[in-house]
């Protein structure tokens, strides 16, 4: 019998300053810190959308490392989601606006609707609101979908 994955649980980052990327995670994306420790990486943070222990870690690793290159193997984004329709998005649109942050990206993909942010440190996030799931049941390729979308 093989390995049955449920659900991605959660993500560790790495940030230059854990104060600073607490103000964008937490404060801005409204995860909730839950505690904090060092287990001799660095400070770290744990955050929870309050669905389960924790979604983010953050762990401090300092100025003065190399930031990964755009063409550098390693991960792309973090996909939070945030609802189920266009107006949780609309909403997080403005109060990402109000909170002065730039807006890398609006699309469509079909089986979801994202807005693209990227973290204080470079690290890109994906806030995203579902579709209606029949889309992706009924033609699992339907995934492979990106247009502008046009709040």
């Amino acid at each position: 019998m093989g390995i049955e994955v449920q659900r991605v649980g959660h993500v560790v980052l790495k940030v230059t300053d854990l104060e600073r990327a607490l103000v964008f995670y937490r404060d801005a994306l409204g995860l909730n810190e839950v505690a904090r420790h060092d287990f001799g990486d660095g400070p770290m943070a744990f955050l929870s959308s309050g669905h389960t222990h924790h979604d983010v870690r953050l762990v401090e690793v300092g100025d003065g490392v190399r930031r990964p290159l755009g063409d550098d193997v390693g991960l792309y984004h973090v996909a939070l989601k945030i609802g189920d329709d266009l107006d949780t998005l609309r909403a997080a649109q403005a109060h990402l606006r109000a909170c002065g942050m730039a807006i890398q990206w609006i699309g469509d993909h079909g089986v979801s609707q994202s807005i693209y942010i990227s973290d204080p440190d470079g690290n890109n996030v994906e806030l995203y609101v579902d579709a209606d799931p029949a889309i992706w049941q009924d033609d699992p390729a339907a995934v492979a979908t990106a247009t502008d979308l046009h709040l």
